[in-house]
């Protein structure tokens, strides 16, 4: 079964459903609250990660192996970008 044309190409497209955006079913409230916590949570570990490389980057610095610590840091704010941006990309996958 192969179209031929351009106009039943748009004929069978017109002919499926769209479903619209989608709604949160009832009773959804606490689950988009415990998400927004989660995000809190993860967020405030990732500062405290920060706040840890920082001061263990202090601390060696004065043996000369502070730059090893400077691969830490680009991971928390990897992680902070992906934990900051999770709604956009999971919108994006679906």
């Amino acid at each position: 079964m192969f179209l031929e044309t351009a106009s039943e190409f748009a004929v069978h497209l017109a002919a499926v459903p769209d479903p619209g955006s989608g709604e949160a079913p009832p009773g959804a409230e606490g689950f988009v609250s415990i998400l927004g916590w989660a995000k809190w949570v993860a967020l405030g570990v990732c500062v405290l990660g920060l706040i840890i490389a920082g001061a263990t980057m202090a601390i060696q610095s004065r043996r000369g192996e502070g730059g090893e610590h400077m691969g830490k840091i680009g991971m928390v704010l990897a992680g902070v970008i992906i934990i900051s941006a999770a709604t956009s990309l999971v919108g994006f996958l679906v």
